[in-house]
């Protein structure tokens, strides 16, 4: 067998160690279920085996199923054969829990998914102690649901109400909290986990399980076992809302545990198979898995990095300003083992920026989840200042000033007096372009963007924009800069608002031009978040202050003069401003900002905008939508982004388009480009020229030339 070894011993107890041959994780293949398939059957066969210890010749006992091969489902495999491999899989578990022999999973690291599924199907389960051995189902997550029976094992094990949490969240247990909801037997530390075992087998348990017994139900304390009204009404209304509409996972999930819960055990597997079946034929899991998962590890692996340049080592940066960005940059570099001199116009306000970490890390510690003496270690690599003699010997510089040219060119000078002539300098901006940033600087090639997104210590992706004179190895110290910080890069070329300040722009303008057509704000509102986006664009626009919308929209006049085309926003915006109402920060935008309670829209939105019932909801989503999709296009057109994967992962993880679009070429792909092209023309004819596409994307349309 490729991935396992099976030791037998003079107790009679064998172990099964799985140890995948071919990646540093054990994962769930059709090659690992023949080779499980065959060593259950050795293992029933073999009378001188009396039980059977599984578990892991690797750091961790199962990440659970291979993505690389799950994500061709949708374009490969009919139901009926995505059927089939979900029964393969259930039939890999019900061979070893159905043996004759009790079998006991040491969990000796992570248990996730199938990793988990697998877990359960033994008859007994032993995690390590350990903070990092954690065991779940998150299959949710990627659109999917547990296809091997952990649906049916997890709400027979746990209980309805707690297995239907733990499925719809996808959440990691961890030791203490998995023990109490029983999806664990023991935890025990790492050096007692094989006695342990061994101590379970020789009490000689029963090795048939609870549903395999004739008259079995659910237990009746733990959750629901009759199908009255009010279980249909539970599980119909469930967490749908919560999850969103748009993904199909959570729906499935609920039915699988209601009719699963109602159905002898091997009926309710093949249920469980049919929902997995559907999901995996859809095109939901395929573009949540690629992007999500196989796109963003790609990509943080260093798939855009230059080869053949020597890796850069981090142990001193610059960061220049230490307002809310710098302060974020100092924080996350400090937290990544790098000593940073933050520094600002004087010491008190550059000590204001280390505060903010203070209080990261000071809320941290009242949670229990840092201790104060970690704290104080990374504080203590903060050295804020306003000297600039300080950078000398610094590897990397960031700039995080003021969003002016001129302040930026003034400090690139000051610095680049003191650095080494090999540091790499780079700007954190989000509109302004990097070659002209660049000009100040008497080492252009060594100029590079890094565009990190707020608040940085929460947000995991970092836009990477190359100049003009950007030289590869630049670009490499930026993605290992990038990579020490554990964040996601994606690379872009100089342009306006480069790729994802210049797409998300269309959101929030294309929000406010339907306050204008006449449609009320609740409704522009609730119909950005129907499709998946985190906040409506109203309250997005409040947040922003309309000052930096309408600044971008001046300096693009300023560089394109009449070619420029106006967004569908900019008069609503001037419209608000002149009403008094600019932001959140000033307490009165498109909402009101009362001194106790919540907001809410603001009243006089009425007057300055009426309303009218002409609209359609559905039209308004899908504009929400094009409207980002067309503009993503457009930047792959003019060489902004240079691949499909950064503009996905810059759409999902920039300014959150929809996960289970996969993103917005994804998004193209999914509807199919055709009827993409089609659609938008209809739109342009509707509400304008920014819906109209150009000539590349209608050759692409016919010739059927997808993005991915």
């Amino acid at each position: 067998m490729r991935h396992l070894k099976l030791v037998k011993a003079d107790d009679g107890f064998a172990t099964l160690i799985m140890d995948n041959a071919d990646e540093s994780m054990n994962l769930v293949s059709d090659a690992f279920i023949a080779d499980m398939l065959e060593a259950t059957a050795q293992i029933a066969a073999d009378d001188s085996i009396k039980g059977v210890i599984l578990t892991s010749g690797k750091s961790a006992f199962m990440a659970g199923a291979d993505l690389k091969q799950l994500v061709q489902g949708y374009d490969t495999l009919p139901v009926k054969d995505a059927y089939a491999f979900s029964q393969k899989a259930t039939a890999m578990h019900r061979a070893m829990e159905t043996s004759g022999k009790p079998w006991v999973a040491v969990i000796n690291g992570l248990a996730l998914g199938g990793g988990f599924e697998l877990a359960l199907a033994c008859h007994f389960r032993i995690l390590m102690d350990d903070r990092k051995a954690v065991v779940g189902l998150p299959e949710v997550n990627v659109g999917l649901l547990p296809g091997s029976g952990g649906t049916q094992r997890l709400i027979r094990i746990a209980g309805v109400t707690a297995g239907t949490e733990l499925l719809l969240s996808g959440r990691a247990v961890k030791g203490a909290e998995a023990l109490k909801l029983g999806i664990i037997d023991a935890l025990v530390p790492a050096d007692q986990l094989e006695s342990a075992a061994r101590a379970w087998l020789a009490t000689a348990p029963d090795a048939v399980k609870p549903w395999d017994v004739k008259g079995y139900a659910l237990p009746e304390q733990r959750g629901l076992i009759v199908p009255d009204y009010s279980a249909r009404m539970m599980f119909a209304t469930g967490s749908l809302a919560k999850s969103g509409y748009n993904l199909p996972a959570p729906a499935a999930i609920l039915s699988c545990v209601y009719e699963g819960a109602i159905l002898p055990f091997d009926k309710a597997l093949s249920v469980e198979s049919k929902y997995f079946a559907k999901l995996l034929t859809s095109p939901v899991s395929r573009n949540i898995i690629r992007t999500t998962f196989l796109s963003k590890g790609a990509a943080e692996r260093g798939a855009r990095r230059p080869k053949d340049i020597a890796k850069t080592e981090f142990k001193k940066v610059g960061v220049l300003g230490a307002g809310m960005m710098g302060a974020g940059i100092a924080l996350v570099s400090a937290q990544a083992g790098v000593d940073v001199v933050l520094i600002d116009r004087d010491v008190e306000t550059a000590t204001k920026g280390k505060s903010y970490s203070q209080t990261v890390f000071g809320k941290q510690i009242s949670r229990g989840s840092m201790a104060q003496d970690k704290a104080d270690a990374i504080l203590a690599r903060i050295t804020p200042t306003d000297d600039f003699a300080l950078l000398d010997g610094c590897d990397l510089i960031i700039e995080a000033v003021f969003e002016d040219i001129a302040i930026k060119a003034e400090t690139t000078r000051k610095a680049e007096v003191v650095i080494p002539v090999s540091t790499v300098y780079a700007s954190n901006t989000s509109t302004l372009p990097i070659t002209k940033l660049a000009e100040a600087s008497a080492r252009p090639d060594q100029f590079i963007g890094l565009h990190f997104f707020s608040p940085v210590d929460r947000m995991g992706l970092v836009e990477i924009i190359k100049g003009e004179k950007t030289s590869p190895a630049t670009l490499a110290v930026a993605m290992d800069f990038v990579a020490k910080l554990r964040k996601t890069p994606i690379v872009v070329n100089d342009s306006r608002g480069f790729y994802t300040s210049r797409v998300f722009q269309t959101l929030i303008h294309e929000g406010a031009a339907m306050l204008a057509e006449g449609v009320p704000p609740a409704v522009v509102e609730n119909a950005a978040k129907a499709v998946g986006m985190p906040v409506g664009p109203l309250a997005l626009l409040d947040e922003l202050t309309f000052d930096l919308p309408l600044k971008i929209v001046e300096q693009a006049i300023d560089q394109e003069g009449d070619k420029y085309v106006l967004p569908a926003g900019v008069a609503v915006l001037k419209a608000m401003k002149a009403a008094g109402r600019s932001s959140k920060k000033d307490g009165a935008g498109f909402y009101h900002y009362p001194a106790e309670g919540g907001k809410y829209l603001w009243k006089g939105l009425a007057e300055l905008f009426p309303v009218s019932d002409n609209y359609d909801v559905e039209q308004l989503k899908q504009r929400f939508l094009y409207t980002q999709a067309i503009e993503t296009a457009r930047c792959l057109e003019e060489n902004v982004i240079e691949t499909s994967e950064d503009g996905d992962l810059g759409a999902v993880y920039g300014w959150g388009f929809p996960a289970w679009t996969g993103g917005t070429l994804s998004y193209i792909d999914t509807v199919g480009i055709e009827t993409f092209v089609r659609e938008c023309d209809r739109l342009a004819q509707l509400h304008g020229p920014r819906f109209a596409p150009s000539l590349w994307l209608r050759e692409r349309a016919a010739k059927g030339q997808r993005f991915y």
